[in-house]
């Protein structure tokens, strides 16, 4: 009769690989997570027409025409094209006052779309909680 013990068979699992996986997958995440944040953050509205709100304070109007032309509406100023470090100059320092003032930017319809992106990340990195873009009512025939 030999001595011998009957081995239970051994039900691990080798997790070392496994953690390895999801090392690399962490690494990959990291990386490529700040790329697809590149987009400018706009609320949209809720439902097809909202308006807005007149108890809160007057909004700051930025204006792009269809040259190319930045314009800021600040009470009675004659308009005046502006270049567009002037314009997120003023809009950083009513901001300061008043940081809750809604930024709105009226575009021409042939203005270029990185125009309209640029000038609403612009109006972001001024300081502005939320850039909103103007439009006409649709009218349906």
């Amino acid at each position: 009769m030999s001595s011998k013990k009957k081995r239970k068979p051994l039900a691990e699992i080798n997790v070392v690989p496994y953690i390895d996986v999801m090392l690399v997958l962490l690494v990959v995440f990291m990386v490529t997570a700040p790329l697809l944040m590149q987009g400018v953050k706009v609320e949209l509205p809720k439902t097809a027409s909202q308006v807005m709100n007149t108890d809160d304070d007057e909004p700051i109007i930025v204006s792009i025409d269809q040259n190319g032309a930045y314009y800021i509406n600040l009470g009675k100023e004659p308009k005046q094209s502006k270049p567009l470090k002037d314009v997120t100059s003023m809009v950083t320092k009513i901001l300061a006052d008043k940081p809750q003032t809604p930024v709105l930017v009226w575009g021409d319809t042939k203005v270029e779309y990185g125009l309209i992106v640029s000038l609403m990340s612009d109006l972001q990195t001024a300081g502005a909680p939320g850039v909103g873009l103007v439009t006409e009512p649709f009218e349906r025939r």
